[in-house]
């Protein structure tokens, strides 16, 4: 049968099953139109769908597979791992060693409580700094995304500062309306709700470098500035480093900013590919979890041995001299030729890149916000998708994720990949 008739197949089964046929609602292709591919297996930088035909693969399961797929040490770790039992409910020593290891790498993290998931990490985060502070708003971003607990379910209101509302059914307002959103890289609008509200906000959680309304970093003013309000008005600033922890530097981004939240939240590749997450920060904030503070959070599965294994594995490959300058090096090389390629095209098209991290976007100018990525051509982006994907180029089903190069992308590889692009480019 041919490649579309077994993915539509699958899809047609999935459907009468699962909600939308997908277990997470972007897989579904619905930004892009069409159906999506359902993945057979994967092994360094590519991966194979249901009819075997490959792909090079620019999402890297959303950002875990910094070190490629089905990579060799970390399989033969975890192997052996598996042999000692799969899940325990207890404390392991290994616990203690990958959680030394996060602080090593992100020294702003004092003290860490791992969990099983980014949306576990940040909701976690959030509770957290309401019990330390002792109230109740949380700012963040419009276009941030930070997992689908309710606090955070919410889009901007009409005004400067204003509450949100819930973007989810289900969602009750009481949620919303702790939740005020403002605009991604504006100064004035973080200063005027501190202003307004300053004695009352219990954090402040933002990607620093945001990946879900593509990749958009941050102006250095821009953090500095909430760094400093959150000091003077003592209120808890959140980094969620789900996307870039790991995937930017190995300290994260806040060590290429030099800001230093009071809480950090990791996911994706700290778990090399297994369900994992993790959030951390100072100590004294830390210590108001139970069992020896005040503030709630367990889970049954958190510090998974088979888990923890394979990111401790992937951690310490991470760490080996010249891993980032290399994959920069590759990211920004495909970046660049990328843009090279849409000019020599005629396409309105810019790309940027940080780490391992990219994002480009049909339109003239970088963005700076979700606003701006709204405004980018949606159907170039749409035909290129899918023209990528004829060519056997796996990207991002949406113009508002970000997209990630492993350290198996060979330059080799990577001009295959500029190829299918020129052909895709052309297209438009």
């Amino acid at each position: 049968m041919s490649n579309i008739n077994q993915n539509q197949i699958l899809f047609n089964q999935a459907q009468k099953i699962i909600p939308g046929g997908v277990n997470s609602p972007v897989r579904a292709f619905t930004a892009v139109g069409g159906n999506p591919l359902f993945i057979n297996k994967a092994q360094g930088a590519y991966i194979f769908d249901a009819n075997n035909k490959q792909y090079i693969d620019m999402v890297g399961s959303w950002g875990p597979m910094i070190i490629g797929h089905a990579n060799p040490i970390v399989l033969s770790k975890i192997t052996k791992a598996l042999a000692n039992g799969l899940s325990f409910g207890a404390p392991t020593q290994l616990e203690i060693t990958f959680a030394q290891k996060l602080i090593d790498l992100v020294p702003s993290m004092e003290q860490v409580r791992l969990v099983s998931s980014g949306t576990e990490s940040t909701m976690s985060a959030i509770r957290l700094a309401r019990g330390y502070t002792g109230r109740e708003i949380i700012i963040k971003f419009a276009g941030g995304y930070h997992g689908h607990a309710d606090c955070l379910l919410v889009k901007a209101g009409s005004g400067l500062v204003t509450f949100g509302h819930p973007t989810s059914a289900g969602v009750g307002k009481a949620s919303s309306l702790q939740t005020m959103v403002l605009e991604y890289n504006d100064i004035q609008a973080i200063e005027q709700a501190f202003n307004q509200y300053g004695n009352e906000i219990a954090a402040v959680i933002i990607e620093p470098i945001a990946g879900n309304m593509n990749m958009i970093p941050t102006t250095i003013e821009f953090l500095q500035v909430i760094r400093k309000l959150c000091d003077d008005y003592k209120t808890v600033l959140i980094f969620d480093e789900v996307m870039s922890g790991f995937r930017v530097a190995l300290g994260g981004a806040q060590s290429l900013y030099n800001i230093v939240p009071d809480i950090t939240c990791l996911a994706k590749v700290i778990g090399g590919g297994m369900p994992l997450a993790a959030f951390g920060g100072k100590a004294e904030i830390m210590q108001r979890l139970a069992p020896v503070g005040d503030v709630y959070q367990a889970g049954t599965l958190s510090g998974n041995p088979v888990a923890v294994t394979a990111g401790l594995a992937t951690l310490e490959i991470i760490e080996q001299d010249g891993f980032f300058e290399d994959l920069s090096y590759k990211t920004n090389y495909f970046i660049e030729n990328l843009i090279k390629l849409a000019k020599n095209n005629n396409i309105e098209f810019c790309a940027q890149s940080i780490g391992g991290m990219f994002g480009f976007y049909f339109c003239k100018d970088l963005p700076q916000n979700i606003k701006d990525v709204e405004k980018v051509n949606l159907n170039n982006f749409k035909n290129f998708f899918h023209n990528m994907l004829n060519e056997g180029v796996y990207l991002a089903p949406s113009s508002y994720e970000a997209g990630f190069i492993s350290s198996m992308h060979t330059i080799e590889i990577l001009d295959k990949a500029l190829e299918a692009a020129d052909k895709s480019f052309k297209l438009l």
